[in-house]
């Protein structure tokens, strides 16, 4: 079973294009699936796993205190995962055809406001080459929306300063093009000009647009310790994560009348559902400051 695990995670990766961080979200969700088969059901073979045994293993997981949305990402795995084994012809039936996935409310995601906003841009200090650099992500995650996977992996060429747009690959290996704002590009100017090659050093010759004090490329977990160190710097109080400026990016796009097709394109959504969330929570702030200031609310 270990085996077919990995033959479906590699199918993954080179038909797919999924990204790391998604395939190891696969792998971990199905490692504990087999471990349940194996050691509780007694299961050795997939082509023998029934429907009443993937229930089994959901009321192990809701017994485990998993939250509901945690349970629908397991039925996600375990379906394609079963679907992959069917093609493939392992396995001679899908048991997860009737399996439903539990109803959950979906979380608002954290946002900024235009002022905490500004407050965090202006937090890094551009009187040194880690300033600029700081400085330059920080325009360029709230000027795109990009992620901050995407972020990270941009080499010198996939931004555009002149013709005004960076060039990143998401979700699937998918390339967009999102169009960038004059105070971003000029704050990768700077950083390009004064900042970057005070990174450089002659045993790494890196193209990563942003590099950390090795020369290397910038990781997600260097990335999320200067956010966490710029929003204490800046006395914003929320609890912030390396998403906050992407959910803040699109929030503030509809709140000015943005079509929502456009924005969907902008951040690399395959469905626009997956969109459709930063209307509802454009409408919640309409009705907070409706509440707040209108004296008859």
């Amino acid at each position: 079973m270990e085996d077919q695990l990995k033959n479906f995670i590699h199918f993954l990766l080179v038909e797919k294009g999924l990204s790391n961080n998604t395939l190891v979200s696969y792998e971990r969700d199905l490692k504990s699936y087999i471990r349940f088969l194996q050691n509780v059901e007694r299961i050795s073979s997939f082509n023998l796993v029934q429907r009443a045994h993937i229930v089994q293993f959901l009321s192990f997981l809701k017994e485990q205190g998993k939250s509901s949305k945690t349970i629908a990402r397991h039925i996600a795995s375990i379906r394609a995962l079963h679907q992959f084994l069917l093609r493939d012809k392992v396995a001679d039936q899908d048991p997860s055809v009737l399996i439903e996935a539990p109803k959950f409310e979906r979380s608002l995601p954290k946002v900024l406001s235009l002022e905490e906003v500004e407050l965090l841009l202006d937090s890094p200090k551009e009187n040194n080459h880690f300033g600029m650099r700081d400085k330059a992500m920080l325009e360029l995650l709230y000027a795109t929306g990009i992620r901050v996977s995407e972020l990270i992996d941009l080499d010198i060429d996939h931004v555009h300063l002149t013709m005004g747009f960076v060039r990143c690959s998401g979700k699937g290996n998918k390339e967009r093009i999102i169009p960038l704002g004059s105070k971003a590009a000029e704050a990768i100017r700077r950083y390009l000009e004064n900042g970057r090659r005070q990174f450089v050093t002659k045993k790494h010759q890196d193209e990563a647009l942003f590099l950390n004090h090795q020369g290397r490329r910038l990781t997600r977990q260097g990335f999320w310790k200067i956010l966490k160190k710029l929003t204490r710097e800046a006395g914003i109080e929320k609890d912030l994560t390396p998403h906050t400026l992407r959910h803040s990016f699109a929030t503030h796009l509809l709140e000015n009348g943005a079509d929502l097709r456009a924005v969907q394109e902008m951040l690399g959504h395959a469905d626009i559902s997956t969109t459709q969330i930063y209307t509802q929570m454009s409408k919640t702030r309409l009705k907070d400051v409706y509440s707040k200031y209108f004296p008859r609310a």
